[in-house]
């Protein structure tokens, strides 16, 4: 299960014009990470030129791959920038494993040599890969557990042992990787900013599980036309849709009309995430609120899916930035980032 996965997801990124100072209606994309005024630099004045290079692998990889996560961090204040686009990166380099390989032994196997990352990492040894540079000195610098880390990739590493086209059993089975491979990246995100508040990382669970599901959602159409199957659909909600089916112990979805009803019954779990999390914000502490922004591109994505009655296979939900145009996307983001809200 790949909520970064290619095709669909894998997000464009328009090009930069010069940087300007920052306004909560200037978009994104005309700044820079690497000016005085987002100082995302400032937190390592002794970086080596290695260490810069690493962090600037980090940051195209993310706006690559991770489009509209890569908007979001640039609200994050500059100390936090550094951690939080070398977690996402990390997320881009897990998620992309089993997709750029023809042999899923191969993307297996880096999976695996990812897991081994992190070991070498905390045992403060040298691994020549810019993210895992980068995730070194975050660690140096910040307390920050490896529990996560591990716990996202060792995800993704059970999900590539399982059998091609399987679906999950349950609703909680999908939600539980999707806290995996998206909640503990805000999670790690608060703890390198020095954030403790059980009420945040509620919300942090909320968020990435919306997250998560919705984006295994988008994803629909890029695994079916490289697998032939539905992978994402749990079986529960697709005997309740009339689209189970089961030969000889393995269980499919069937792709006909009432695959949207599916669909449907997914997005609106996510959706109850999303209120949890919004319930909560009355609680949440004030310089946790950027770590939440997720939450937006989840809503946006959320109703692109409504807009398209919740078929998957529409074109306009691949549009733009999850469905909306780009500029509409930043200024929507930047509006609720200048409300203080997620």
């Amino acid at each position: 299960m790949d909520p970064c996965a290619s095709g669909p997801l894998l997000l464009p990124s328009p090009r930069s014009p010069s940087p300007r100072p920052y306004s909560p209606w200037v978009p994104a994309t005309r700044r820079t990470l690497f000016t005085p005024d987002t100082g995302f630099m400032s937190a390592t004045p002794a970086a080596s030129s290695s260490l810069q290079a690493a962090l600037s692998y980090c940051v195209k990889q993310v706006r690559s791959y991770d489009y509209h996560h890569y908007l979001c961090l640039l609200h994050l204040p500059p100390a936090m920038r550094k951690a939080a686009f070398t977690f996402r990166a990390f997320n881009v380099e897990t998620a992309k494993a089993m997709d750029v390989v023809s042999d899923p032994k191969t993307g297996l196997m880096r999976l695996l040599w990812w897991k081994e990352v992190i070991d070498k990492v905390f045992a403060n040894k040298l691994v020549e890969h810019p993210v895992a540079q980068a995730l070194s000195s975050v660690i140096s610098e910040h307390k920050v557990s490896k529990h996560w880390l591990k716990r996202s990739v060792e995800a993704r590493i059970n999900d590539a042992n399982g059998d091609e086209g399987a679906i999950p059993e349950t609703s909680a089975e999908l939600e539980r990787y999707a806290e995996d491979t998206q909640s503990t990246i805000l999670y790690m995100t608060l703890q390198a900013g020095g954030i403790q508040s059980t009420v945040a990382d509620h919300a942090a669970s909320h968020i990435g599980k919306a997250s998560g599901l919705l984006l295994l959602l988008k994803a629909l159409p890029h695994h079916v036309n490289k697998q032939g199957v539905i992978p994402y659909i749990p079986a529960n909600i697709a005997e309740e849709c009339g689209l189970l089916t089961r030969d000889g112990g393995r269980s499919e979805v069937r792709m006909d009309e009432r695959l949207p009803d599916a669909v449907f019954k997914v997005a609106s779990v996510a959706e109850a995430h999303l209120h949890r999390a919004r319930d909560l914000a009355s609680s949440v502490p004030r310089e946790a609120i950027p770590v939440l922004l997720p939450a937006l591109p989840a809503q946006v994505l959320l109703d692109s899916l409504r807009r398209c009655e919740f078929n998957v296979f529409d074109s306009r939900v691949s549009r733009g930035v999850h469905g909306v145009s780009p500029l509409w996307y930043q200024l929507k983001l930047n509006w609720y980032a200048w409300r203080n809200k997620y």
